[in-house]
């Protein structure tokens, strides 16, 4: 592809970054009006063969999936068969056992993580047979082995495990933003209710054929037939080295959370249906309603950062609107993103968890727009908080999905640690702080009517408090 600003820069940048984080292989790319103007290899898809990544090799994208996900849900609207303000109940009668809020929750809600489901254990157990046969599995970010519970491997077995769980709401349908895995899991089922079809066939027959993204299936036999497909990697625990872990996992109750495969080149032309107003080289996907419907910033979950419908947005990202979705499982840490009005994508994909793509390609975007490597569409204003004050914030907080995070008091300052990594949090306003070294990302608690804190906002998802 063709590069159209100086790079070399962002380049000498990049490949420290990638060796500070110990990815193996990695793609980024860049195109403005459907075209490519800039595309840049790091590493290996497969370390060992030394077999180079390209932009037609197969990653996983994991929550990038959950666009895909929203955009049938569209298609059905489109064709009548369903409003996303009809009640999730009318195609999903077993969750009225869950009681509470159940019966007032809309697809709506699902879309945009409004709920009021906290983080479950249902997406653990729909991938406990992969779980179960990885070894590699003990290195992964979220505690995923002491899983006591069933194995989801159908629909009706995670409706039933979701009408029966016992959980406590976080509060009324649309009152809370907490990213939910469960909740695009229900929506991938309601997909195959209201079309007559299985989940995957849907999105292949109404959003991946016709958009042309050859390269772009759910099929785990597929994987096998590729010749351009990454192994997967896995980071150890203490950090130290990654190794081959080549087993992919699969979910098939939650294939709708994040288990499409796709390659650099896909994701881009898939973009250009959200600047192009649903249509991707000439060809109508979505109607430009569908479309304005997705993009258009729904719920606040930060300051600054809406979620639309699968989709991130930031309506002023340096006077434009930006749209993204980030992933991370096994052997994937991946993020897109487009500038509506500048009809501009950008995607990194790569072959290892837990480490921060999306930061890369934001790098990336930042100097083929003619900025600093390190420009923030948004700043924050640190305050100072006494340790004395601090002390309320100090707990352990845990989630059913795996989730175990401590807040301490070290030498006066607040610190956050989870899977075995410890950072130094800076508060930017009431209940509100960020990491020390990263702007990114905004960690918020939450207090009880008591005013003791009972949760943490943390990667998106409410987490409650031990022993409050």
């Amino acid at each position: 592809m063709g590069e159209t600003v100086a790079v070399q820069p962002f380049e000498t940048y990049a490949q420290k970054y990638i060796e500070k984080h110990l990815i193996p292989g990695a793609i980024i790319g860049i195109s403005e009006n459907g075209q490519g103007m800039y595309e840049l290899e790091f590493g290996y898809r497969n370390v060992a063969q030394q077999l180079l990544a390209t932009g037609d090799t197969v990653f996983g994208i994991a929550s990038m999936t959950k666009s895909f996900t929203s955009a049938g849900i569209m298609k059905l609207q489109e064709l009548g068969k369903l409003s996303v303000h009809d009640k999730v109940v009318d195609y999903l009668p077993e969750l009225k056992k869950s009681g509470g809020p159940v019966e007032r929750i809309t697809l709506h809600h699902l879309m945009t993580h409004t709920a009021g489901y906290p983080p479950l254990a249902t997406h653990v157990y729909a991938r406990k047979n992969s779980i179960e046969q990885d070894p590699s599995a003990k290195d992964y970010g979220l505690d995923l082995l002491n899983n006591p519970g069933p194995h989801i491997e159908t629909y009706d077995e995670m409706l039933e495990f979701m009408a029966n769980d016992d959980f406590e709401w976080l509060g009324e349908p649309g009152q809370f933003y907490s990213y939910s895995n469960d909740s695009y899991g229900l929506l991938g089922v309601i997909i195959s209710r209201v079309s007559g079809q299985p989940y995957e066939k849907f999105i292949e027959e109404n959003i991946l054929q016709p958009a042309g993204l050859k390269n772009s299936f759910f099929d785990m036999e597929r994987l096998n037939q590729i010749e351009d497909v990454t192994t997967l990697y896995m980071k150890a625990k203490d950090g130290s080295h990654v190794y081959e872990a080549p087993l992919w996992w699969d979910a098939p109750s939650m294939r709708a959370v994040g288990y499409l495969k796709s390659t650099a080149n896909d994701i881009l032309r898939y973009l250009e249906m959200y600047w192009n107003e649903g249509v991707i080289d000439g060809t109508r996907i979505l109607s430009k309603e569908s479309i304005a419907q997705m993009i258009h910033p729904h719920v606040e979950y930060e300051p600054g950062r809406y979620y639309g419908y699968g989709l991130r947005i930031v309506p002023d990202y340096f006077g434009s609107t930006l749209i993204s979705h980030g992933g991370g499982l096994k052997g994937v840490s991946s993020y897109m993103c487009a500038i509506v009005e500048k009809k501009k994508a950008g995607v990194i994909l790569t072959n290892v968890s837990d480490v921060p793509a999306g930061d890369l390609l934001m790098s990336a975007l930042n100097v083929t727009e003619g900025r600093e490597l390190d420009a923030a569409y948004a700043t924050y204003e640190v305050r100072e908080i006494d340790a004395d004050d601090l002390q309320k914030f100090v707990g352990t907080f845990i989630s059913s999905e795996g989730m175990n995070v401590k807040v301490a008091l070290k030498e006066g300052k607040l610190t956050i640690e989870s899977n075995e990594v410890c950072r130094t949090l800076k508060c930017i306003g009431e209940n509100f702080f960020i990491d020390e070294d990263e702007n990114d990302g905004i960690l918020q608690f939450i207090k009880n009517s008591n005013g003791a804190i009972e949760r943490i906002v943390y990667g998106g998802r409410h987490i409650m408090k031990e022993n409050v």
